[in-house]
C-alpha cells in the first residue's frame, strides 16, 4: 500500500524555522515526483514547492522563494520542505503528494487528484 505520512508542524515564531518531512512506504520516493502543498482557512490550496523523480526540476512557489528548501533522504526514503524566515501568512496544513512527473515542472506544481496524499501536518506561525 503506497503511503505518505507527514510531520514535523508546530507553533512558532514569525522569523523561526521549521522543517517537514514526507515519509513513503510502499514505493521508493527516489523514483518519485513529491510536491508540497499548503491551505490555509479560507483560502485556495496553494502549491508550495516540488521535486522531480529524475532531481532534475525543483518548483518554487513565489511566496516561498528564496525563503523554503526541497530535499530528498534516499537512505531514509523521506522528502523535506525546510522552512526558514517564516511568517504568519505561511500559517497553514501542508501536505505533500505524489505526482505525476509532468505535475512539476520549473514554471508550475499541479495537484493530482485524490488517492496521492498524506494527511497533512499544521503549521502555526504568530508571536
Amino acid at each position: 500500500q503506497l503511503q505518505l505520512v507527514e510531520s514535523g508542524g508546530g507553533w512558532v515564531q514569525p522569523g523561526g524555522s521549521l522543517r517537514l518531512s514526507c515519509a513513503a512506504s510502499g514505493f521508493a520516493l527516489d523514483y518519485a515526483t513529491i510536491g508540497w502543498f499548503r491551505q490555509a482557512p479560507e483560502k485556495e490550496r496553494e502549491g508550495v514547492s516540488c521535486t522531480s523523480s529524475s532531481g532534475t526540476i525543483t518548483f518554487y512557489a513565489d511566496s516561498v522563494k528564496g525563503r523554503f528548501t526541497i530535499s530528498r533522504d534516499s537512505a531514509k526514503n523521506t522528502v523535506y520542505l525546510r522552512m526558514n524566515s517564516l511568517k504568519p501568512e505561511d500559517t497553514a496544513v501542508y501536505y505533500c503528494a505524489l505526482l505525476p512527473y509532468h505535475f512539476c515542472s520549473v514554471y508550475r506544481l499541479t495537484a493530482p487528484g485524490p488517492g496521492s496524499w498524506g494527511q497533512g501536518t499544521q503549521v502555526t506561525v504568530s508571536s
